[in-house]
Formats: C-alpha cells, structure tokens, sequence
C-alpha cells in the first residue's frame, strides 16, 4: 500500500514538474531575444542614403502641415504668445526620445526602429506589440494626411472636389464612415506608393525637393513676422483684451478673462504653457523613421543619430519661429484657430502672401504623407524576415532592392482607408503606438547600457569601422575575458549599492532590470490613478512615487556601465530614459476611454496573428531549436566517452 502511494506521489510530482516546465519552456518562447550580428555589412535593400538624406526625411516626416494650423490654435487657446515656450519644453521632451534612438541607431543599426529595438532588449512578444502598433500607427498617418492633402488642394481651387462627390458620391452611414469617398486621396497614395517602389534614391530626392520649398516658405513666414510685427503684442493687457471684444462681452469680463487669460507674454500662465507643450509635442512625432533606414544608409553608427537630432534641431527652430512671427504679427486672441498664417498676413496687409503658405503647406502635407509611407513597408518587411508576419511579406524587389509586397500591401491598407473613412476618430490611435515605441526605446537603452558583453549574442555591439581597426585586439582580449568564469556574486545590499566590479556582470544586469521593471510599474500606476482619480491624495502617491523612482534610480547609477564604444550614446543615464518614459506614458494615459478600446482591439487581432502565426514561424525559434539539438547532441557524445 506505502508502495503505491508513493509511486502515485512520485508520478504527481513528475506530472507537476512537466507541466512547469511547459510554462517556462512558453515563457522563453515569449522573451526570447533576437541575435544580431552588426559586423556583418551585407543588406538585402540598398545602402544608397547619406546624413542629408536622413535629415530631409526626418524634417519632411515631422515639419508637417501641423506648423501652419497648430500654432494658432495653442497660441489662441493654451498658451498665448508664451507658445514659444510650450514649443521649447515639447522640443526638450522630444529629443530624450531621440536620443535614445540615436544611441540604438548607432547600437544595432538594422532596418526595424523600435520593433528591432525592443526585439534585441526585451524580448518577441514586446517586439510584436511595438511593431504592431508602429503599423497601425503608419497607416493610419498616411491615411489622415493623404485626406488634409486632398482638401487642402480642393480648397485652394474652391471646393470643386467636395461639391461634386456630395452630390453623386455620397455616403449615407454616418459614425462609420466619411460623408463621401476620397477618390484624390487614394490617387495621391497610389503615386506615392510607385515612387517608393521604384526606388529609395528616387524617394528621398522627391523628398528633399519638397522639404526645401517648405523650409523656403517657413523661413518667408518667419522673416514677415519680424518685419511687420509688433512686440507690443506680447505685452498686451486685460484692458486691451476686453475693449477689443468689447461688443462680444458687454458686460461680463470675468468670462472674456477666462476666455483669453490677463494679457502679457503668459497670458493663461504656467498651466497654460505646459498644456500647450502636451500639444505641441505630437508635432515633433514622425523623426523615428528615420531609425527604419539603418539597412540603406551609407554609414548608419554616424548617420542615424546624426540625422535625428539635427532634425529635431531644424523642427525647433522653425516651430519656434513660425509661433513667434505669428503672434507679433497679431494678438493671440485674433487669431484664426484653422488658418492662422493667411488670417495673419490679411491683418498687417501682405494678402498675397497667402499664396506662398498654400504652395508651402502642399509641400509639407507631401513630405509628411511621404515620411509615413516610407518606414511602413520597412517595418512590415522586418517583421516578415523575422518570422512574426507572414513569411510572402519579406520579398524584396532585386532590381530596386525595395520591399515591393511590403510597399504595395501597406499602401493597398492607406489608400482603403483614406477612401472609405474620415480617420478623426482614429488620429489619438496614432499616438499610442508612438508613445508606446518611444517607451520602450528608453527602457531598452536604460537596460542594454548596463548588461555584461556577450560578443555575437543580442548585445552584440555595433563599432564604426575606425574602432574597430583602432580597437581590435583590445576587443579580442575583452570579449575572451568576458568568457572567463565568474564569481557568483551574493546578493546584499553591499553589492547593490557598491558593486566589487567595474565591469557589469550578470547580477548587475538582472538588479537593473529589476530596478526599471518597478520604475515602469511606479509610473505607469501613477499616470493611470492621476487620469482616473485627480484628487489631494492623489498627490501624495505622486510624491512617493517620486521619492521611490529617485532611489531606485540611484540604484541604477550606482551600478557599471558598458564600456562598449559607441559612435553615439544617451548622456545622463539613467535620467534622461526616466524622465523619457515618465513623459511618454503621462501622455499617453490622457488620452480618451474610446481610443483605448480601439486599441483593445487592434491588439487582440495581433495576437491572433501572432500566436497562431509568429510564435510558431519565428526565426529566433529556429535558432533556438537548433542550438538545443546541438547541445544535446554534445552532452550525449560526451555521455558516450
């Protein structure tokens, strides 16, 4: 009787111990992490684009026509001429993400952005998320734009387009879809979608022609503004508000005061400013395409980061000086929220300005709808050779060395769209999958800074050629040391907050990924009560979720860095990824209950896709599942001897 109950407790245990070995064996399938050789130079796609070419499609994808309608309405609205500032602290808020793709660029300098990013750091199932959002994200751009494209060209000509599609094209399914079929957005995007197939050369000199004319026309809009403006529009005051609306609001000035804040530079103050600068940091979205091109640059360690801060540096200035010619051309209380820059010019007399702003603002919808289409295919593409989407999505053209199937289904996608629905409702979309990539890249170099050398492994470093000749029988003697075994290091609070080693080691790492683990989970947590609960006592979370960020991110400081040379690297870490995240997630929780549904679902068909799909086709399992064949083969000819 003992017998067979102990075989039974014998067997339970053993089925136990399967069963968990299953989960664990599903868990790694999850994070498993991409290895990437970034010595080797050979790419299936083009290496033909230089640092100008970089910048043109960073400033072509981010300047926008935003510049010509944005402004006024922050001006108008949050932040008064004090915009300037809201531009400045947005501009601040952007460049931590950049810098952060700036160092990947020069880390692992392959076509996929952020979805490769996160794909070598935190493993599959994050990559997944962070491309699939990248894709809605694309599309969705590219369908918006081409759509404010086809109606800013049928204003310009007086609405021919739009009268003649209400009255034989109309659409009755109001909340589904638009009032009438786009029929000239869809061309502009079939255009556009030939011209990246036919090669990336020929897409980035289209681009910079058109980013050059925009920039002309900016630097018009600016020079006008200094000239025919007044500084005595920033130093306006409550009675100069209230008798220029006087015949609006007789007697009722507390409400005139509400509506356009107490005069002076910071009319609606410090809270108006910094609301502004929420806004006004969607603007500086669209410079990570410019991460998708490390396949098709000439040099991408310099290129890349080069490319992205200098085009988030021109977008300042010109932001910067477009909000300030505007609002000393005019007060900020009369401007026109939809078309600032002709009501302006009309106010001091230049009438026939407006011309210049309507050629400049179709230039600027051209390069932007062309900074959405370009790293669409690119991302699909990456995710096709990885095995995560379908396997057909990955051929790429021989003759132009372009991702034609990629190119041709995504633009397919965008031009559907933009014909079939108004895309208002799904524009906050776009800024979940930003926000999320933007997340995720500054906690991924906040990670990879900090992990051991694992020479041909994921953290496979990328050095420029001149340090790697300089360097290479220092690297030689390095990466045999880091095969060395090692002391394992107990862990206490000695060895966390004074680690015995000035090289990172393995518990190094793990404290560093335990430590950003609980800095995402302290401010995502905060983001989610202060949007759903805004309250005193929700200030007091803040506070201590402050206080507990602060220390553990003196933890993170306290421990060695990778001493890996790099073209490029994130100065003050691990501040500036902290305060990255911190920005991108707040951002992303003030968006709206039905935008997160929307997202709910576009997620749920993802996974579909990828657990029926990606999980099983992935070439990371492949690797894997080879590796472990080989490995057991070794231990059983060992076992033989």
């Amino acid at each position: 009787m003992w017998m067979l109950y102990r075989k039974e407790v014998i067997k339970t245990g053993l089925n136990t111990k399967m069963e968990c070995q299953k989960i664990i064996s599903f868990g790694n399938q999850l994070l498993r992490r991409k290895n990437v050789d970034c010595t080797r130079e050979d790419s299936r796609l083009s290496r033909c684009l230089n640092t100008f070419d970089l910048v043109a499609l960073g400033v072509g994808s981010t300047l926008g026509a935003g510049v010509y309608v944005l402004a006024g309405a922050v001006a108008r609205e949050n932040a008064g001429p004090a915009i300037v500032i809201s531009f400045l602290i947005a501009a601040l808020a952007s460049v931590l993400a950049g810098l952060c793709y700036g160092e990947f660029g020069a880390r692992v300098p392959k076509t996929g952005s952020a979805y490769l990013y996160s794909y070598v750091t935190v493993g599959e199932l994050w990559a997944f998320i962070t491309g699939w959002n990248l894709i809605l994200s694309y599309v969705i751009g590219t369908s918006s734009v081409a759509r404010a494209w086809s109606a800013t060209f049928d204003e310009i000509i007086g609405q021919h387009i739009e009268d003649f599609c209400k009255k034989y094209m109309t659409m009755d399914a109001p909340g589904v879809l638009a009032k009438y079929p786009d029929i000239f957005a869809v061309v502009i995007i079939i255009i556009l979608t030939g011209l990246l197939i036919f090669g990336v050369k020929e897409s980035a000199l289209v681009n910079k022609v058109f980013t050059c004319i925009n920039i002309l026309v900016l630097g018009f809009v600016m020079v006008s503004g200094f000239v025919k403006g007044s500084v005595k529009n920033w130093q306006l005051t409550e009675e100069d508000i209230y008798i220029t609306n006087h015949s609006i609001y007789r007697e009722n000035q507390t409400q005139e005061e509400m509506l356009y804040g107490v005069g002076g530079f910071m009319p609606y103050g410090w809270k108006g400013v910094l609301s502004g600068a929420a806004t006004c940091f969607y603007a500086f979205v669209g410079f990570d395409c410019i991460a998708t091109t490390g396949e098709e640059v000439k040099n991408p360690q310099k290129a890349i980061p080069i490319g992205i801060v200098a085009s988030l540096l021109i977008c300042f200035v010109a932001y910067f000086g477009v909000s300030a010619a505007l609002t000393l051309m005019m007060p900020y209380y009369q401007l026109d929220t939809n078309s600032p820059l002709p009501n302006a010019f009309k106010y001091v007399g230049w009438d026939g300005a407006n011309y210049a702003v309507a050629v400049g603002s179709l230039c600027a919808l051209s390069t932007s709808l062309l900074g959405s289409m370009f790293p669409m295919p690119r991302i699909i593409y990456a995710m096709a050779e990885d095995g995560l989407l379908f396997k057909f999505l990955a051929k790429v053209n021989e003759k132009r060395k372009t991702p034609v199937i990629a190119t041709v289904t995504s633009g397919a996608v965008a031009a559907v769209m933009a014909f079939l629905f108004d895309l208002k409702d799904l524009v906050d979309l776009m800024s979940i999958g930003t926000l999320l990539a933007y997340s995720l890249v500054a906690a991924c170099v906040l990670v990879l800074r900090y992990q051991p050398e694992q020479p041909n492994l994921a953290y496979q470093m990328a050095r420029t050629t001149e340090e790697t000749d300089n360097n290479e029988s220092v690297s030689t003697s390095e990466s045999q040391a880091g095969f060395l075994p090692e002391e394992e290091e107990k862990c206490s609070l000695k060895a966390i907050l004074c680690p015995p080693n000035s090289d990172p080691s393995k518990f190094s790492g793990s404290v560093v990924n335990v430590s950003t683990f609980i800095i995402g989970f302290l401010i995502v947590g905060s983001c989610i009560l202060t949007a759903l609960e805004p309250s005193i006592l929700i200030k007091a979370v803040w506070i201590i979720a402050a206080i507990l960020v602060l220390v553990v991110s003196f933890i993170i400081w306290k421990q060695p860095e990778s001493k890996t040379k790099l073209s490029f690297k994130v100065p003050l870490l691990p501040l500036l990824p902290v305060v990255s995240i911190f920005v991108n997630v707040y951002l992303m929780m003030q968006l709206d209950l039905g935008t997160w549904i929307r997202f709910a679902v576009w997620m749920l068909i993802g996974f579909i896709i990828y657990f029926t799909y990606g999980i099983w086709h992935s070439v990371e399992a492949t690797y894997t599942a080879s590796a472990d064949a080989e490995r057991n083969t070794d231990a059983g000819s060992d076992s033989c001897k």
